[in-house]
């Protein structure tokens, strides 16, 4: 596992870079997620609106404007917070030995925070400078939606990240902390985050005049991407999100897996008796587990693996293992996050496909809505999360969204189809 890039830099070229240390890897695969998705988002957008299911928006600009005081500050402060804080990182005492702690403090470097201040302020009023009229002119501009691509970015980050924290699986443990809960790294869901995200895009398009309908088409494949690179990010970090346990399997002191017999994972589930116990597990007969045998010609770590060294220090600690991040789960347990990359992957690259031929407003979105429906009922069968036992089959939170996101799906499908009208005629920019 890799908990930060100076993990992966340092196992893969060689190298030992500490300040890498400040770089989560899930956060940064979120990035990368976040950043291919607004691309082929465009593209999308740019397709539809040749289509003509887009219209544009006009705006008045002014040409020629010095940078006024909001400007200059506002790149002084931001300037002067990277400096204070990611260059502090290297000049700071102890800041690397635990690098989510000194982000979150009020540690950091002064000297570096307004240098740096000074040289983003600088930069700003040089900028405007260059294109400085002596009287500034009014123009109006043509705004698509795919010209707005980095403000709905924007929308989606920021609220589908309190979304993704509001509506976190164990909502006991966020009553109890909020405010740490909402800063910390881990503990993130995907369906809070969609559903908050969706709201403030709607509210966005709403404002924006963007038929909100053909956005949510365009967006159906850049979601499934995006889930399915995210994904990766859990994987590779050990952010939590993996399955049940796979009694096929054993660990080693050393937290190699290794294929065992039903006497062998008893006796191994019997050694690490007080692990599970400190979980809130007393009786061993509660834990869910599934023996599922590997295939000869896959690795052993697609059926079974125990996150050593991941993110969240979950498990117990590894053989002359050293460092911050020493942990690998006792036994193994089912990759989940894999299974999800694997599987929204190949669900993108038919909604890719398809948004061709289907040419009725909303069927599009409702195949993404039952795809991924459908996609994490199932994966939540292998999956760790809490069940509300009080509700009939004690479902978990995911289950219950699932089901009711595949069925909206479906309603959609059919509304749309009942619903259908002839494409308009094509607008040129």
């Amino acid at each position: 596992m890799y908990p930060n890039l100076y993990y992966i830099f340092k196992d893969w070229f060689g190298v030992d870079w500490s300040v890498l240390k400040i770089f989560n890897t899930f956060g940064f695969f979120v990035a990368i997620a976040f950043l291919i998705s607004a691309w082929v988002l465009t593209l999308e957008l740019k397709r539809k609106q040749k289509q003509g299911l887009f219209t544009f928006t006009e705006k008045k600009i002014m040409i020629g404007e010095p940078a006024s005081a909001v400007d200059l500050f506002i790149n002084f402060l931001l300037g002067f917070v990277f400096g204070y804080k990611i260059i502090g990182v290297l000049l700071t005492k102890g800041a690397l030995d635990h690098p989510q702690d000194y982000l979150l403090s009020s540690r950091g470097n002064l000297v570096a925070g307004v240098a740096l201040g000074i040289v983003a302020l600088a930069f700003k009023y040089y900028d405007a400078n260059k294109t400085k009229l002596a009287k500034p002119e009014e123009r109006t501009i043509r705004l698509w939606p795919h010209d707005r691509v980095s403000d709905i970015v924007v929308y989606a980050f920021l609220f589908g990240f309190l979304g993704a924290k509001i509506f976190q699986e164990n909502w006991n443990e966020f009553v109890k902390d909020p405010i740490g809960n909402l800063i910390a790294f881990s503990g993130l869901t995907f369906y809070g985050g969609l559903i908050c995200a969706a709201i403030a895009i709607r509210q966005y398009a709403k404002k924006h005049n963007i038929t909100f309908i053909h956005l949510c088409d365009a967006m159906a494949p850049t979601l499934m991407l995006a889930y399915a690179l995210g994904r990766i990010g859990c994987q590779v970090s050990g952010d939590g999100d993996w399955g049940i346990i796979n009694s096929a399997f054993i660990t080693d002191a050393t937290g190699h897996i290794i294929t065992a017999n039903a006497q062998q994972f008893n006796d191994a589930l019997l050694q690490h008796h007080q692990y599970f116990v400190k979980q809130g597990i007393q009786n061993l007969d509660e834990i869910h587990r599934i023996a599922v045998q590997p295939v000869s010609w896959l690795p052993n770590w697609m059926f079974g693996y125990n996150y050593p060294h991941n993110v969240v220090n979950e498990g117990i600690k590894l053989a002359n293992a050293t460092g911050e991040y020493s942990n690998a789960l006792p036994l193994a347990v089912f990759p989940t996050p894999f299974y999800e990359t694997i599987i929204s992957g190949i669900f993108f690259f038919i909604l890719f496909l398809l948004r061709n031929k289907i040419k009725t407003a909303g069927v599009m979105f409702g195949i993404y809505l039952m795809m991924n429906g459908f996609e994490r009922f199932w994966i939540e069968k292998i999956r760790v999360n809490t069940t509300y036992d009080n509700l009939p089959f004690k479902p978990t939170q995911a289950e219950i969204i699932s089901t009711l996101l595949f069925i909206a799906g479906a309603v959609l499908i059919g509304w749309s189809l009942k619903k259908k009208q002839p494409q308009p005629n094509v607008v040129t920019d």
